[in-house]
């Protein structure tokens, strides 16, 4: 019974420092609250926190693509413009009507997945490391999207997100904004494929030690190709909700999702390196930029401080949990 306990022992510890850094981040976030709400009261209002909710909430849906990807020791830089191409052919191809929706947001959803298929392919079969894969991708999409509406001239560029769409993100359901819950569905269907699945388990057991992954019986390169894919739908899903929201695509809507992304993933505590890590940090880490770029920009700093603030963010955090590994 001792030896069985002690055998236990790495794994408690494990899955403590693993929740650490998601708590670490919840304090945070409710220290940045409290400082905005002494500078401003009204920050701390129901309504301005529902609002920057529903702001962290693009960056959580796209930050939880990339943590699937990170979780395996990969990263997608293709994030920007498939977010982008998706949010352009959704308006392109609905022209704001209802009776297109349905089948333009399948669509939508399918090319993003096929594009993430893709950089899983280009990465287990041709051996192209991710960054130049996906980073490849990106260009090549911001490429496609220039070149087939001619700059962002074409007839249909202006059109909006049929409302249907723009509804289960702009409205509100007992008070609270329709995005929010779809964000809470999003998180519950993460939670459950990474802590309640095969796939998941293998995930974690690839970025732990993709040799012994493969020994144990997993195929590396199928679970490879699904994280990707998973990578590319969420960035198709980020792409119509940001539409949703601000009713039209615009070029350069998805650059600002690369760097939080994988920022978010960080400050909840996954391991960059792949194989620990929980999309509930992930959601911390997402509210608690937005929070802090809000808290700043309360207290007047310039855009270039924001920027210094969060990169300084990200540094320390990689610090902490890079030095919290080599310990264990």
């Amino acid at each position: 019974m001792d030896a069985q306990q002690r055998s236990l022992l790495p794994d408690v510890r494990r899955f403590a420092r693993t929740q650490r850094g998601t708590i670490l981040a919840y304090a945070a976030i409710v220290i940045l609250f409290v400082i905005g709400g002494i500078y401003r009261p009204a920050f701390v209002y129901p309504s301005n926190i529902g609002q920057l909710l529903l702001l962290a909430s693009f960056v959580g849906i796209v930050a939880a693509g990339q943590m699937f990807v990170i979780l395996i020791g990969g990263i997608d830089l293709s994030v920007p413009w498939v977010l982008n191409a998706m949010a352009v052919l959704l308006t392109t191809t609905s022209l704001g009507l209802d009776s297109r929706a349905w089948w333009v947001v399948l669509l939508v959803l399918l090319i993003g997945i096929a594009i993430g298929i893709t950089n899983g392919l280009g990465i287990v079969l041709f051996d192209i490391p991710p960054v130049v894969m996906t980073l490849g991708m990106n260009g090549v999409m911001q490429g496609l999207v220039l070149g087939l509406t001619g700059g962002f001239t074409c007839s249909a560029c202006n059109s909006v997100a049929p409302p249907v769409v723009q509804a289960p993100i702009t409205g509100q359901i007992l008070g609270i904004p329709a995005g929010l819950l779809v964000w809470l569905i999003i998180a519950v269907l993460v939670g459950i494929v990474l802590g309640f699945t095969t796939l998941g388990r293998r995930i974690y057991a690839l970025g732990n030690n993709a040799v012994a992954a493969f020994l144990a019986g997993v195929n590396v390169r199928l679970v490879t190709i699904i994280v990707y894919a998973l990578g590319g739908l969420f960035a198709a899903v980020a792409g119509i909700a940001l539409t949703a929201f601000g009713q039209q695509a615009t070029l350069g809507m998805g650059d600002p999702y690369l760097f939080d992304s994988i920022a978010a993933v960080v400050i909840g505590g996954t391991a960059i390196m792949g194989g620990r890590g929980n999309y509930w940090g992930t959601i911390a880490g997402a509210i608690f930029l937005v929070v802090l770029r809000a808290v700043l920009q309360e207290y007047n700093i310039s855009e270039a401080g924001r920027s210094i603030a969060s990169g300084i963010v990200i540094l320390v955090a990689l610090l902490l949990y890079g030095r919290e590994a080599r310990e264990a």
